[in-house]
């Protein structure tokens, strides 16, 4: 728990936590409020899905582990190297973060891709292109990370929650990711020109890659996925990846979005103890999963929305497509949008309600495709 400044007010300190993680001081203010329905006992150990806990925490372990390294960077280095125009640049760096978050995840996606862009276009001294790029790169995050359950966490929670097959989830996702990824690829061509020559100055990180980390990351890369798909016990790879990633890795762990989990387990497991809340949600859902989970995540973000829905639906395809869909539209839709907004801002605070206007004119646009999409289906 951190340690009050001088001066500082319990108040203070909330709001200071209240602005930092919002979604966790919200998944734990409505979990203590559920108690009021269904008193802590042992049966709250139901509630919690510790497959999707363990998952999550040795996919983030084995992330931090790869970019301690600096893989993802040196490669996006050799890649940028054979590109010679601004237009190019941008769909290479809407590229990357667009196939990498189907592994590393929206957020992880958008921590490393982000400030990079930042970089590269600081070094052409061009800074027009770097608004739009970021907003692309946001988007290609959410969607690209919709075609894989470890892509994002409500994925990863909803693969695990209804025990879908393999197959099945990706033929679900694959038209929403394939006509989203045609659609961002089209977008990338309002940014710069075709025709102007370039060199990116990027010079690579001093000393060569030590091989035995990438070894030993992929390795435990591949365990972590083995356990989403429930090839290997979940449990053993969790000890597994605990053990081998080390401490400076532990301590990278986003432990607010494993607590943010918990107290939403809490608060849908105590909502559907109440046979009122369950009937009304379920006569809500009924025929309209898609779009209730859509709206119910432009106000929650998608994660919560679906921890939330789940417990009330059958329909696992269309609050899969809901979610995934309902990552676009207001800036809430998925938290990780708010990192990459907040990225720019510390880059140009002046331009932050510009941006904001930008990013929400193009998730508007994608929210429409995904519902046309739908209802041509």
């Amino acid at each position: 728990m951190a340690v009050a400044e001088p001066g500082e007010t319990v108040l203070s300190r909330a709001a200071a936590n209240l602005r930092n993680e919002p979604v966790l001081v919200l998944s734990q203010a409505l979990a203590v409020l559920s108690m009021i329905l269904v008193p802590p006992s042992k049966a709250y150990l139901a509630y919690m899905d510790f497959k999707v806990l363990g998952c999550l925490f040795a996919l983030m372990a084995v992330v931090a582990g790869f970019r301690s390294i600096g893989l993802f960077e040196r490669l996006s280095v050799l890649m940028l190297a054979q590109v010679h125009s601004v237009r190019r640049v941008s769909i290479l760096l809407v590229g990357l973060t667009f196939f990498a978050s189907m592994w590393i995840t929206n957020d992880v996606a958008l921590i490393t891709f982000v400030p990079f862009t930042l970089v590269v276009f600081k070094m052409l001294g061009d800074a027009r292109p770097i608004m739009l790029t970021i907003v692309l790169q946001t988007v290609a995050a959410n969607v690209g990370s919709s075609l894989t359950p470890m892509g994002n966490p409500q994925n990863l929670y909803l693969f695990s929650y209804y025990h879908m097959g393999t197959g099945e989830f990706f033929l679900t996702m694959l038209p929403m990711v394939a006509v989203g990824g045609g659609v961002l690829f089209c977008m990338v061509f309002f940014i710069g020109t075709g025709r102007q020559s370039i060199v990116v100055p990027l010079v690579q990180k001093t000393g060569p890659l030590a091989i035995g980390p990438v070894i030993r990351y992929s390795i435990l890369f591949l365990l972590s996925i083995l356990a989403v798909f429930d090839i290997l016990a979940w449990y053993a790879v969790v000890v597994v990846v605990g053990l081998s990633v080390g401490i400076r890795q532990l301590r990278k762990v986003d432990y607010s979005l494993l607590l943010t989990f918990v107290g939403f387990f809490i608060l849908v497991g105590n909502l559907g103890s109440a046979s009122f809340v369950r009937a009304g949600l379920e006569r809500i859902l009924a025929g309209r999963v898609f779009m209730v989970s859509l709206l119910a995540s432009q106000v929650l973000s998608n994660v919560p929305a679906a921890l939330l829905l789940s417990r009330f639906t059958l329909d696992s395809g269309q609050l899969l497509l809901g979610v995934n869909a309902g990552g676009c539209g207001t800036l809430i839709a998925s938290l990780a949008s708010v990192i990459s907004f907040k990225l720019f801002a510390a880059h140009d605070a002046g331009s932050s309600w510009r941006y904001l206007w930008v990013f929400t004119k193009v998730n508007v646009l994608f929210v429409l495709v995904f519902v046309g999409l739908r209802l041509i289906q």
